[in-house]
């Protein structure tokens, strides 16, 4: 494995087994950091942290729930124990819906909002002693462009919850302002992850398309590019922003 920016840094990056979590996890150990691969699809984050410590690289896995606090606690207390610290936080684990409001049960709603928005939440809080005493803390949360767009007008959990983060990321962002964590949001456009593999071929998949001025789905791996960005010294004077990579969607 390549030395890079962040040698002797630590990431915990949770939804790592696939899509975004995957690639960012795999970029961020190929610039020099330890990751703490987390997910609930254990053989596929298995071989996630085994594939980089294949390269070379220094990754553990931890089955992990984001919306249960003593999940937290039990993987960030696996990450003191591997590697004793944590710099990198980046909270990628995220759920969907599709129905419209009036067709959405709240069960259905809470539970988007559990994941999407609660886990968010429990990771800032539990991990902020570990982030405070690293000296480069850096919390990059994944929210959406419809963290801040109202999308085709379905979804409305997730919607809700990618805006919390959107404004959660800011209000954290300048309660550490001056403690030497920043917190930044990502807004990703329409991916190609396993998450969108139900649409391939429908008229849904020509939709996010034909609305992306780049006319295409963006990568994994692009993706992972701007957190990389934001988890290092590059990025030293920036906290509270959102960064989108989203092939323009914003834009229109």
């Amino acid at each position: 494995m390549d030395s890079g920016r962040l040698d002797g840094r630590v990431a915990l990056v949770t939804g790592a087994a696939s899509g975004i979590g995957k690639a960012t996890s795999r970029r961020l150990a190929s610039e020099g950091a330890a990751v703490v691969v987390t997910d609930l699809q254990d053989e596929a984050g298995e071989a996630v942290a085994a594939g980089i410590r294949d390269g070379g690289g220094r990754a553990i896995f931890v089955h992990h729930d984001v919306s249960s606090q003593a999940d937290w606690e039990a993987a960030l207390q696996a990450t003191r124990e591997e590697f004793e610290r944590l710099d990198i936080l980046v909270n990628n684990a995220g759920i969907g819906d599709t129905a419209p409001i009036e067709e959405t049960e709240l069960e259905d709603y809470e539970k988007t909002i559990a994941v999407d928005q609660t886990g968010v939440f429990l990771g800032m809080k539990l991990a902020a002693p570990m982030l405070i005493d690293s000296g480069h803390g850096s919390v990059i949360n994944i929210s959406s462009i419809f963290g801040t767009t109202g999308g085709f007008g379905a979804s409305p959990a997730y919607h809700a919850a990618k805006g919390a983060i959107t404004t959660l990321s800011k209000n954290a962002a300048l309660h550490w302002a001056a403690g030497g964590v920043r917190v930044n949001s990502i807004h990703p456009g329409f991916i190609d992850t396993p998450l969108l593999d139900q649409a391939k071929g429908t008229p849904f998949e020509e939709l996010m398309v034909s609305t992306t001025p780049m006319g295409r789905l963006g990568r994994p791996e692009e993706v992972a590019a701007a957190i990389a960005y934001l988890a290092g010294d590059d990025a030293s004077f920036v906290t509270g922003t959102e960064l989108y990579v989203d092939g323009g969607y914003t834009a229109r």
